[in-house]
């Protein structure tokens, strides 16, 4: 039987993608393997919002082609967009696929093969072990918003949302094929439905969704905290289907690296939209992506990012030091030092580090809801709505199904816990008052 593996880099967009294709190609017949050393084809989506993620893309797929030259590499993403010719003249490449053709790559690599979509024996897709624990739903692609750092708008394009009737539809979809849990993907998620026709937004496409039966919980990727009005910032908070953890795209705790970035907005709105996060959801993950060493960052300018920070209710940080990116405004600025980003990269990572075992430590004696990600022996690891990873040494619950799990100790590098029960998909809808509280 054709085999083939997948490899997903970057943003949660790409692994929703990722995620499509991979129910698309054993739907047609294909095995899915595990390991990506491993299998007749292998399929990259590649990320380009850094040039350490560049590097990343690279490194992979020469490994992969010596592991296994016998693999046909698919690779595709935003930096495969940037630079298809250079992707060409890389070992194992059979096929490079720009973003614009990206939707169409499974149908492509089934026609290529000569495997028939329709006709697959049944148990070819039900048998092999599910590509995730839970389904990721791209729902909205591209950015009208052009920061001076950020390369993705040229690379992804205008801002461009899936219909709600065809949303819905893949997420009944999902429901009957056993997931529990929905991961809602887009590349700027807030600006969902407003190129639409008629007119609509997440706060409706959010109605629509939590209606549909035998959901268990909808999760949200990063959220822009410039957009966030009222209405749509009260209902993920208050909403018993909607997973209590929020990402946020701060960039910065500085008023003048902001303006500088591009980003109209101020330390004082950032402060106001986590303060009524944690008011309204007190329990929940708050992460936030910051970006450190960007041009014109002194020393006095990253104290005011920290300060904020250490301020803030803000649970984890995905901190990524300054990467110029060609065609971008700020690629032209004058840069900080190599040695400076990186000493201010692992000053925030540390802050990082110690704000969230606080967050988990804080936990400990809670009872949470959460998915069963992969089973480990007896065992399995679990992640609760609030985003805490959680180890239960035993543990009878099938993966993608939820349980419910009480903390019990949490150390720097882990979290442990034991399971109660399973959960029902009934109580998990929210229909049983004291899980609503």
């Amino acid at each position: 039987m054709t085999s083939f593996a997948v490899r997903s880099f970057g943003c949660r967009v790409n692994q929703a993608e990722a995620f499509g294709w991979v129910e698309e190609l054993r739907r047609g017949g294909l095995k899915l393997e595990e390991d990506t050393g491993r299998g007749d084809y292998l399929l990259v989506n590649s990320c380009t919002l850094t040039g350490r993620a560049d590097r990343d893309v690279r490194r992979f797929i020469r490994r992969a082609a010596r592991d296994n030259p016998n693999a046909r590499i698919v690779v595709t993403g935003c930096y495969a967009g940037r630079a298809s010719e250079e992707f060409r003249r890389l070992p194992g490449i059979w096929m490079v696929v720009p973003n614009a053709a990206k939707g169409g790559l499974a149908a492509k690599v089934l026609e290529a093969i000569g495997a028939q979509r329709r006709g697959a024996t049944e148990d070819v897709f039900t048998a092999s072990v599910p590509y995730r624990a839970r389904a990721f739903l791209k729902v909205q692609d591209g950015c009208d918003f052009h920061c001076a750092y950020c390369v993705i708008p040229s690379v992804r394009g205008k801002s461009a949302s899936v219909s709600a009737a065809d949303v819905i539809g893949r997420a009944r979809a999902l429901v009957a094929d056993g997931y529990r849990e929905i991961v809602l993907a887009g590349v700027h998620l807030n600006s969902y439905g407003r190129d639409l026709e008629p007119r609509g937004s997440l706060l409706a496409l959010l109605d629509r969704i939590e209606a549909i039966e035998g959901l268990g919980r909808v999760r949200l990727s990063s959220l822009d905290p410039r957009f966030l009005d009222g209405p749509l910032a009260v209902r993920v908070t208050a909403s018993p289907w909607i997973a209590p953890h929020f990402h946020l795209s701060l960039q910065s705790g500085s008023a003048k690296i902001l303006r500088a970035m591009g980003r109209a907005s101020n330390p004082e709105s950032y402060e106001a939209a986590l303060e009524g996060f944690r008011r309204r959801a007190p329990d929940a993950a708050l992460g936030a992506d910051i970006i450190v060493g960007f041009p014109g960052e002194s020393d006095e300018e990253f104290e005011r990012t920290r300060g904020f920070l250490e301020r803030s209710p803000l649970t984890y940080l995905h901190v990524f030091p300054f990467s110029p990116r060609e065609g971008t405004p700020a690629a032209e600025m004058e840069p900080v030092d190599e040695a400076v980003k990186a000493a201010r990269a692992d000053i925030l990572r540390d802050l990082s580090r110690a704000k969230d075992l606080a967050f988990r430590a804080g936990s400990i004696g809670r009872e949470l809801e959460a998915v069963v990600i992969a089973r480990k022996g007896r065992g399995a690891e679990v992640l609760t709505g609030n985003n805490i990873s959680v180890f239960v040494p035993e543990c009878d619950v099938a993966r993608r199904d939820f349980a419910t799990v009480r903390l019990t100790a949490a150390t720097a590098d882990s979290t442990t816990g034991r399971v109660r029960g399973q959960v029902s998909t009934f109580q998990l809808s929210g229909k049983i008052d004291e899980l609503k509280s």
